[in-house]
């Protein structure tokens, strides 16, 4: 009988602490890292047009992210994340409110959090 690996092999885990107290709500780290990093929108909007200038009609945040993290590996700065998934809602509202005429490009959901 064949045996099952439960482990990924080389999969390293890294605990996240929070800091004793209350810790910043999602929008609070996304503007901490936005103000050090104002690269990230300026690359997602050159991607985004990019892409849709190629003939897409949509276009997934996620898609780009995984795009900047291909080629910016270690280019950010203030999250152990380099490009926190955590931000990628708050990166496609301000696409939009930047350029109105993506908001049929990308599809927005409701915030669970601020």
């Amino acid at each position: 009988m064949a045996t099952v690996q439960d482990e990924i092999p080389g999969l390293v885990f890294h605990t996240v602490r929070q800091p004793e107290g209350s810790a910043p709500s999602i929008q609070a780290q996304f503007e901490s890292f936005h103000q050090l990093n104002p690269w990230v929108l300026r690359a997602l909007e050159a991607l985004t047009v990019d892409y849709l200038k190629h003939g897409a009609s949509r276009v997934g945040i996620g898609m780009l992210f995984e795009v900047l993290r291909w080629r910016y590996v270690t280019a950010t700065e203030g999250d152990e994340f380099r490009l926190n998934n955590n931000f990628r809602s708050r990166y496609v509202r301000l696409l939009i409110e930047r350029h109105p005429d993506w908001a049929r490009a990308f599809e927005v959901r409701s915030l669970r959090t601020d």
